[in-house]
Parts: structure tokens; sequence; C-alpha cells
């Protein structure tokens, strides 16, 4: 892959609001340097319901719904997004269908590859998995309250540092 696509694949990872938004620009760079890239047709699934995802899958382009039969719901993700994370972070069978809905390109990283990378740059995986954190909690209020998923998303990035204060001393 070229240079010239790698940095594209980048900046359109770096722009996503509700991805892995703690990332920094050389996060992204190493990761798709290591990922694979994979391309999906409409109606093929990329993750499958009861199957081990065994990594994450990063959108690129193209949207994919998320079928949650037990809730008789579905998402979208798309571009910058994340699927496969309940599978990769608890290593059990995906608890739902990721099915493209038009074409999709996505990054593939594999777990042993994720976990050789959190050895060499342990502040990529803090990073990674403080977003995977924010994104499933997010996930998890959309389907608990779907008016939430309307409300727009400010990224943390620009969010300002709270300063911490010390704890009052008890008396």
């Amino acid at each position: 892959m070229s240079t010239a696509s790698q940095h594209q694949d980048v900046s359109v990872l770096l722009a996503a609001k509700n991805g892995l938004v703690y990332l920094t620009p050389n996060d992204w760079a190493l990761i798709v340097d290591k990922a694979v890239r994979m391309k999906f047709r409409a109606g093929e699934n990329l993750v499958q319901k009861g199957k081990r995802t065994h990594g994450l899958y990063l959108v690129l382009n193209g949207v994919a719904s998320v079928q949650i039969p037990a809730r008789g719901t579905s998402l979208e993700v798309s571009a910058g997004e994340v699927c496969g994370e309940i599978s990769f972070l608890d290593e059990l069978p995906a608890t739902a269908e990721v099915i493209a809905k038009e074409a999709v390109e996505a990054y593939y990283l594999d777990r042993t590859t994720l976990l050789s990378l959190f050895e060499l740059f342990p502040h990529l995986g803090s990073r990674i998995y403080h977003s995977l954190a924010g994104i499933i909690s997010r996930r998890l209020r959309e389907l608990i309250d779907p008016a939430v998923h309307a409300k727009p998303v400010s990224s943390p990035k620009l969010a300002p540092s709270p300063s911490i204060a010390p704890f009052p001393k008890k008396d």
C-alpha cells in the first residue's frame, strides 16, 4: 500500500468522532502499518454472532449494520468506527452480527499483533482500551435510550482537562 494511501487512511481514522478517539497520529500510523486491509461486499459479514473475532475491525469506508437479535434492533458502524470489540475484549463469541450494507473496507488487527504492540508500546494499549471503554459505554447508552444517538458527540481530545484537587481531609 502506498504511503499516500496510508496517510489518507490515518486521516479518516483520526477524524472519527465515535472511534478510537484517544489514539495519536503516531498510534494510527503504527496500526495502519500492522493491520490487514479487508474488503467486504454488501451482504457479507464482518462479524458473525456466535464466532470469535480474534481481533478488531476498524471501518475505513462504507456502512455496516450491527444486528442485535435479542433486542430486535440494529445500529450502524461507518468510517472510523470499530466492530468486534466485545469478542476481542472477553475472548468469547461475538454478541451480534455485523453485515456490510454496502461495500466496506476495514482494517483488521488480530489479537496477537495487538498484544505484541502493547508490549512494545504500553501507552498504546492504554489508549486503545480507554477508547474501547468509551465506545462500549456509548453503544450501551444508545441501546438503553435511542434518543442519545441523536445528540452530537464531542471529542474527548477537545475537552479541557479537569484539574485534580486533593481529597478533603477528614476530621
